[in-house]
């Protein structure tokens, strides 16, 4: 049973007869009468009284007609609901990020919502090594990770370049200076993150090359809490620079140079190479791309597989 066919019964019964059916369908009243006859076989009952030429209905037409009603107002539904995904007046779109990537997507989501404000945004906070599987196990349609993911199943692409930045309290001897060396740092207390990473094992080995003392004795569950702590004064740290972009427009922290320990930071966007994007998340993709276009700097589109 087809839906067109239905579509044709219902249209001989609203009009009353096959010739009118045909001609509110656009289509020949043999094509019609040979629609409904498939029909009547593969219900194996008559559905209209043959004898009468309004198009009278017999008992089994009269239950198809009410359940083919529902059935063709379902579809019309179905294409409506898929109109409005299509449309993005409608939708989901979930990205996992961690505290540091999530800064990045603040603006990107802030125009997305702009743009597409019916669609319903989920940030997941997950850790950064877990978001790749997150991913891959479609818990997420995108993640954001500041390492390029070992996996030819993901497609990445830089969307954003930071770097770490020491940052010391306005009150801190260092805090007059332009620019420091790493073997100044010897004596410096950093107050460190408790979560390791790629970037924080650069850092450590750097030190050990340059043969510098890296004191850590304080470690931090956030990024905030890093923040807050070496503006009262507890020591200094090496944070990503867009983390702290508030905190020296402020002058809550200062930032000095350190040339040893200026590492490019790439953040990447990543989803899944099988499959088929989601309108949503298609859309996503636009407003990244037009966003570094727009902003440029910091900000990029540069596909890494």
């Amino acid at each position: 049973m087809e839906l067109f066919q239905l579509e044709a019964f219902l249209a001989v019964v609203r009009e009353g007869s096959f010739s009118a059916a045909a001609k509110a369908l656009y289509r020949t009243q043999p094509a019609i009468s040979q629609t409904i006859k498939k029909l009547e076989d593969e219900i194996g009952r008559p559905l209209f009284d043959r004898s009468s030429r309004r198009g009278v209905l017999t008992d089994a037409g009269r239950v198809l007609a009410d359940h083919a009603e529902r059935l063709v107002n379902l579809r019309l539904r179905a294409m409506a609901a898929l109109d409005d995904v299509r449309q993005l007046r409608t939708g989901r779109l979930t990205v996992a990020a961690n505290e540091l990537t999530c800064l990045y997507l603040l603006p990107i989501l802030h125009e997305y919502r702009r743009l597409y404000p019916e669609v319903h945004i989920t940030v997941q906070r997950a850790l950064g090594s877990r978001v790749p599987a997150q991913v891959l196990d479609y818990g997420a349609d995108f993640g954001v990770v500041t390492f390029r993911p070992d996996t030819a199943a993901l497609h990445s692409i830089v969307v954003y370049h930071d770097e770490l930045a020491f940052v010391v309290p306005p009150s801190h001897p260092l805090a007059r200076r332009a620019k420091v060396s790493i073997t100044e740092l010897a004596r410096e207390s950093f107050v460190a993150h408790h979560v390791s990473s790629p970037y924080r094992q650069k850092v450590i080995d750097t030190f050990r090359r340059r043969r510098v003392e890296l004191r850590m004795p304080v470690e931090m569950p956030t990024i905030d809490a890093i923040k807050k702590f070496v503006a009262m004064g507890n020591g200094v740290a090496l944070l990503p620079a867009i983390t702290v972009e508030k905190e020296l427009g402020h002058k809550e922290l200062v930032r000095v140079q350190v040339p040893e320990l200026a590492f490019d930071r790439k953040l990447r966007l990543i989803h899944r190479r099988e499959g088929t994007l989601s309108h949503a998340a298609e859309a996503m993709l636009s407003v990244v791309e037009a966003q570094s276009a727009l902003k440029k700097g910091r900000f990029a589109f540069a596909a890494e597989r």
